[in-house]
């Protein structure tokens, strides 16, 4: 497990990967992405955009999270700019969009619906079919979805809150936590069966506190980035001073059946690259977590950052570096305040190695939310990530939460 680096520091690590140096040319919005790379604006001022799923070279199809947005299909022309848009269904809450079978798989925080195409036809005009219902509708309404491509599908129901105790003033955690009941897990489903219920899934994990970053990667298996917890030094200031706040890591984790991630009862440090027994279980910030009782991460990213969504790279346009790692959206958050301003608020890069291990995180995309310290933060950001696919073309495209921008990335002259 290692901690993230700079975009700066990124080249020192890779010697001889020169795509990992930074750039310094002016780039739409005044992004900073590595060397060779460019960005180009593919839409702007849509509503409440979250995530992204491309249908076709052409077709770019976007969840919303707010009353009535639905989905939107973006039309791009030969130069990868939405030309036209248009909104359909009422399937909102935006945490989940996947395709499958020129299919379309979409969430709402109690359901997970399917949108079949006629032929020809750009938005559907039949009904969507209902796969999977009944997920608690309250607390967080984050349901991501994954697909394997074998006919499974993954469905993460996240948990009520940041920890589990009886009120939110309440210092003392709940034993057994009744979340990790019907809940703050993740599931398998039958992606081609119709009408399931919760209890017709296969759960896979527990301990799962908040979660959207979750995608499939191609001959290796299921991942996820859990959202580390939140204001444990403002909870605790006498145990959990701001500076080991900052250490609260949001966890990778590659799920398989049995998987147990650790919350609410515990959390990892990435400073001291230990789990701690959490403060309303007793701990003391110095106290590791029984050994063998919680699943191990396999990578420790900055803590406070909101990965937001994740994708593996299987194209080739970018260099062969890249190929097989993970993309993740920090869409940023508060946490500690800091010279350099809040964590995230940027595209960090995690590369695997050819037998599947990651690598260090590094900062891939950055300057979303402005140029100083100070715009990095939830009430200054111009820009935040909060979706990222790769598109047929081999680029990568990023979503933004704040003015429904999408940014198209790409390597060399594509």
């Amino acid at each position: 497990m290692k901690r993230i680096v700079t975009a700066a520091a990124a080249a020192c690590l890779y010697a001889g990967a020169s795509s990992f140096a930074p750039a310094f040319a002016e780039e739409p919005d005044g992004l900073v992405l590595p060397a060779g790379f460019h960005a180009s604006v593919v839409a702007d001022g849509l509503k409440g955009v979250r995530h992204l799923a491309f249908r076709s070279r052409d077709t770019l199809y976007v969840s919303t999270r707010g009353a009535n947005n639905g989905i939107i299909a973006l039309h791009l022309d030969p130069s990868h700019k939405a030309y036209r848009s248009e909104h359909f269904g009422t399937v909102n809450g935006g945490t989940g969009i996947r395709f499958w079978r020129d299919q379309l798989y979409a969430s709402t925080p109690t359901s997970v619906y399917r949108f079949t195409f006629k032929e020809g036809e750009l938005v559907p005009s039949a009904a969507p079919e209902l796969i999977v219902d009944g997920m608690p509708g309250v607390g967080s309404p984050n349901r991501p979805l994954a697909l394997d491509g074998r006919g499974n599908l993954f469905v993460t129901v996240t948990g009520v809150g940041n920890i589990c105790t009886e009120t939110p003033t309440s210092k003392v955690g709940l034993r057994p936590c009744p979340q990790l009941n019907g809940r703050a897990g993740i599931w398998r489903f039958d992606a081609g069966r119709t009408g399931q219920k919760l209890s017709d899934g296969e759960q896979l994990a527990t301990g799962v506190r908040d979660m959207d970053a979750f995608d499939w990667r191609a001959g290796d298996g299921l991942y996820g980035v859990m959202h580390g917890r939140g204001a444990t030094h403002a909870t605790w200031p006498e145990i959990v001073s701001e500076s080991d706040e900052e250490n609260v890591a949001e966890e990778m984790y590659k799920v398989s059946k049995g998987t147990d991630w650790g919350w609410p009862y515990s959390y990892y440090d990435t400073a001291r690259n230990i789990r701690l027994v959490a403060p309303e279980y007793g701990g003391d910030n110095k106290t590791e977590a029984q050994s063998g009782l919680y699943t191990k991460p396999v990578a420790l990213l900055t803590g406070h950052s909101s990965p937001l969504d994740m994708v593996f790279y299987n194209g080739t346009q970018f260099p062969r570096s890249y190929r097989g790692g993970a993309f993740v959206a920090m869409h940023g958050g508060q946490g500690p305040d800091s010279a350099k301003g809040h964590p995230g608020y940027n595209v960090t890069f995690l590369p695997f190695d050819r037998r599947g291990r990651p690598g260090t995180p590094v900062v891939f995309a950055d300057n979303f939310a402005g140029p100083t310290p100070g715009d990095r933060s939830v009430l200054k950001a111009k820009y935040r990530p909060v979706g990222i696919t790769t598109g047929p073309d081999g680029a990568l495209y990023v979503a933004d939460s704040e003015k429904g921008k999408i940014w198209r990335i790409s390597y060399g002259d594509n």
